[in-house]
């Protein structure tokens, strides 16, 4: 996975909040490594409020204010992504959103950007607040993809992903194939609190992992803004499978298995890791967003 090093990257979509001190609000996850696990079990990737572990407490909304000082400062060029794991994310999002902006406007759409927030500890969101036990996460309230960077390393330690760049993409790629189904009306309508196999909230991530395969088919021929040229370079058959790893990690019998011994397919919110490697290749394969109706 390469970037462009001569391409400029636009900063103005990462917020980075690493290091503050969220006021307010208390996260109504348990502390403690059963209160990780617990949560881990049926709620990675979430994007219902009730389902994050997030208070509805009287926490600001809005990140604590930061310098930005960190991507700022080091994140200017693409050759800054090639080295840099906050400044690849910057690059990620802004190749997310150069896609989508395109591809809403060919479909006489129009695309809103969602801004990413790093954090460490705790942050404050539109839905609450959430602790870094929650995973990666889109707020529908405030329309923003929240990451702590340790759960990269998570998914290496924990999940046992075998982890790279491209894992890292995939999973920004997914919060965000959350906020196109929120500007297409999808997250309201399938929203309805039920779990299992065939439920919705099963049918929306996997949804949402198919828009981060359609995005990867894309990558490299989406024109950045600025240069004209596409801002990821590289993308070769061995990130594809870092990407297919990383989202049968997170598959929901994968966990449970893992954490729990045993597969309970009725309590299920994000489908099993052949359903999710299944819909992001599905994406990836045929690069229509069309062909990610997982609903039928």
């Amino acid at each position: 996975m390469q970037f462009d090093d001569d391409a400029d990257l636009d900063t103005s979509k990462v917020q980075d909040g690493r290091g503050s001190r969220i006021p307010g609000g208390r996260a109504t996850v348990g502390g403690g490594i059963a209160g990780v696990i617990a949560l881990i079990l049926g709620l990675l990737f979430g994007v219902r409020p009730e389902q994050l572990g997030l208070s509805s407490g009287d926490s600001d909304p809005a990140a604590a204010t930061s310098s930005q000082a960190q991507v700022n400062e080091a994140c200017r060029k693409g050759s800054d992504a090639n080295t840099r794991e906050d400044c690849r994310i910057v690059a990620v999002v802004n190749s997310v959103q150069d896609y989508w902006r395109a591809e809403f406007r060919r479909r006489q759409g129009r695309y809103s950007d969602a801004r990413t927030v790093l954090f460490t500890g705790r942050v404050g969101t539109a839905c609450g607040t959430a602790t870094e036990a929650v995973g990666p996460f889109y707020c529908p309230g405030d329309r923003q993809v929240y990451l702590d960077l340790g759960f990269f390393d998570d998914l290496r330690t924990t999940f046992g992903a075998d982890g790279g760049p491209f894992a890292q993409a995939y999973v920004v790629a997914h919060e965000y194939g959350h906020h196109v189904q929120e500007l297409m009306g999808t997250l309201r309508q399938a929203q309805d609190g039920q779990r299992g196999a065939g439920s919705n909230a099963v049918r929306l991530e996997l949804q949402a992992d198919c828009y981060a395969g359609v995005w990867a088919h894309h990558a490299t021929t989406t024109p950045d803004g600025t240069t004209g040229r596409p801002l990821l370079t590289t993308l070769t058959r061995q990130d594809i499978e870092d990407g297919l790893d990383a989202a049968a990690a997170v598959g929901d019998d994968r966990i449970q298995e893992r954490f729990q011994g045993r597969i309970t397919p009725e309590s299920w919110t994000h489908g099993s890791a052949a359903q999710r490697r299944q819909w992001f290749h599905n994406g990836f394969r045929t690069g229509d967003m069309a062909r990610c109706d997982t609903f039928r």
